[in-house]
């Protein structure tokens, strides 16, 4: 990706109000950037079947109606098309257990939903960054704190 492309974001997360704040601290970054918003992972699939450009990265929250971001994970991963989209998912709980099955299953990081809207700027921008340097590799996986 050149310096002048701008970073596709999709964003699935069934909460508005943490859906504006991150696009508030998206927008304070210096990163050129898109963002599309899902309130479910219904509808971030359906896009990802429709756009013929795919996204950069995925920040994905676990737990939606309809379709979680478990079972979204899953999905996304089981097609080649989307292998090279990175998935952070991006969640309130931290459990351990969980982290770990998201790594076998695909995703590429984990951030726990901060309560601080100044750490909240710092991970994205960190999961944004240091995502977009890494191979695309589905071993690679970061807990980004």
């Amino acid at each position: 990706m050149s310096k002048v492309d701008k970073i596709l974001v999709y964003l699935a997360d069934d909460d508005f109000d943490d859906r504006e704040l991150f696009v508030d601290a998206l927008s304070e970054l210096p990163l050129s950037t898109e963002i599309l918003q899902f309130s479910n992972g219904i509808e971030l699939m359906d896009c990802l079947f429709t756009n013929k450009t795919l996204p950069h990265i995925i920040f994905l929250d676990l737990f939606m109606p309809y379709m979680d971001g478990f079972d979204c994970l899953l999905d996304i991963r089981n097609f080649t098309k989307f292998k090279n989209i990175k998935i952070v998912v991006y969640s309130s709980v931290f459990q351990e257990r969980e982290v770990r099955q998201l790594r076998e299953d695909g995703a590429n990081g984990y951030i726990q939903k901060p309560n601080s809207y100044i750490v909240l700027k710092n991970l994205i921008y960190k999961a944004i960054h240091s995502l977009s340097s890494q191979p695309n590799e589905s071993s690679h996986f970061e807990i980004l704190i």
